[in-house]
């Protein structure tokens, strides 16, 4: 399997990531969607120089950013943002949209649940047909209750790609969020199986694999039973400490956006030293490559 990242856990010049990437042996990265933070030739440019793949990007679902927004104009909004961020894809070469329908937060529902799944196929069905002209597929992500009212089991996303009735439309599935969600979660990968489109990776307390309780060999094991041989991207989010225990990090070196920084830490993270997030992206490739991955 190929392995990738996500990148929205610690913002930083695109290229201090990539080196990092390359270095570490990774095949790809999975960019975040914030189309009009980056400058798509020279991040194509660099992904070719560091010989990685862009194999995609996840929506990034900030306040307002909602297909199931009670006010029309935002559901009208959201479907422009992830139109530009599947021309971002298209122009870095990637393939997949990882699409959590809603915003990430939000708990309280704006509708009855007819409206809101209403609301929901509409947008889908004209992003899937736009993807469709770009060559992209779109996975949709379950995630827990505690982040989202809305698609939280992998069921629910395959009755939503089968409403929304496109072939590019799957399904993208999260090891943290189905260990919370799912009766089974391996059962849940089995069931998902040719729809499924991408696979989150952290372990079930969100660090990087082998640091909680998953047996990681039988998670690749049933990917690959499942039919599965896309992408592990890993997505790990670790807590800040703020207790007596913690060690005190050096200073993160980076500097985030107000609202980069508030996404992090509604996440229960924080920014960190490039040392010890880089440490945290090594040991990711390390286990994930023990395992068989």
């Amino acid at each position: 399997m190929k392995i990738c990242m996500h990148n929205w856990m610690r913002p930083e010049p695109i290229e201090v990531t990539l080196a990092r990437l390359a270095k570490l042996g990774y095949d790809g990265l999975q960019i975040m969607g914030e189309p009009r933070k980056y400058d798509w030739k020279e991040v194509r440019n660099l992904l070719k120089e560091y010989n990685l793949e862009c194999m995609g990007s996840v929506s990034i679902m900030l306040a307002g950013r909602d297909l199931i927004h009670g006010n029309s104009y935002y559901r009208d909004m959201t479907v422009m943002y992830l139109k530009e961020t599947i021309d971002m894809i298209e122009a870095l070469g990637g393939t997949v949209l990882t699409l959590v329908p809603s915003e990430v937060g939000k708990i309280v529902a704006m509708a009855d649940p007819d409206a809101e799944w209403e609301w929901a196929v509409e947008g889908i069905k004209e992003l899937a047909a736009y993807a469709k002209s770009k060559g992209v597929d779109i996975g949709l992500e379950p995630l827990n209750r505690f982040e989202t009212n809305f698609l939280n089991r992998h069921d629910q996303a395959l009755k939503l790609m089968e409403d929304v009735g496109y072939d590019n439309v799957g399904v993208t599935l999260d090891a943290f969020h189905i260990n919370i969600e799912e009766e089974d979660p391996m059962q849940a990968i089995l069931n998902t199986g040719k729809h499924l489109k991408d696979f989150h990776v952290a372990d079930n307390n969100r660090w990087p694999p082998g640091k909680g309780n998953y047996d990681w060999k039988e998670v690749i094991d049933t990917l690959r039973e499942a039919g599965y041989d896309g992408y592990l991207t890993s997505e790990f989010v670790v807590p800040l400490d703020r207790s007596p225990l913690a060690t005190r990090e050096e200073d993160a070196g980076t500097e985030a956006s107000e609202e980069e920084l508030k996404f992090i830490r509604d996440h229960g993270s924080d920014l960190m030293s490039d040392a010890a997030y880089s440490k945290h992206v090594k040991d990711t490739i390390e286990h994930l490559r023990a395992c068989g991955a």
